[in-house]
């Protein structure tokens, strides 16, 4: 019995399903600075959504989401929720700090 151990044209691939196209509609708002970082802002047109890319962050594709309401919101309430992102950010990582 002989055995392959190398991968075989019908190998699978895993692929985070962060990696897989998104198929939602978003809104790019545009950049938002705040204390010096910069976040991208979009709004999911299906909830209301609004998600922040870390543009200026120690690590890639980084961000968070806000749970959407229905009504427009403004450049205030975008500088409160990265604000509040920003106290929870552990400097040593770049990260969120466990609570």
């Amino acid at each position: 019995m002989t055995s392959d151990a190398g991968p075989s044209d019908d190998a699978w691939v895993y692929v985070p399903s962060s990696a897989l196209p998104d198929p939602e509609t978003y809104t790019d708002l545009g950049a938002v600075i705040v204390d010096g970082e910069t976040f991208g802002v979009r709004r999911r047109e299906s909830d209301g959504s609004h998600h922040y890319d870390w543009i200026s962050g120690p690590n890639p594709g980084y961000g968070f989401s806000v749970s959407g309401g229905g009504a427009p919101v403004g450049e205030e309430w975008h500088v409160r929720a990265i604000r509040d992102f920003l106290a929870g950010i552990d400097p040593a990582t770049g990260y969120l700090s466990d609570p």
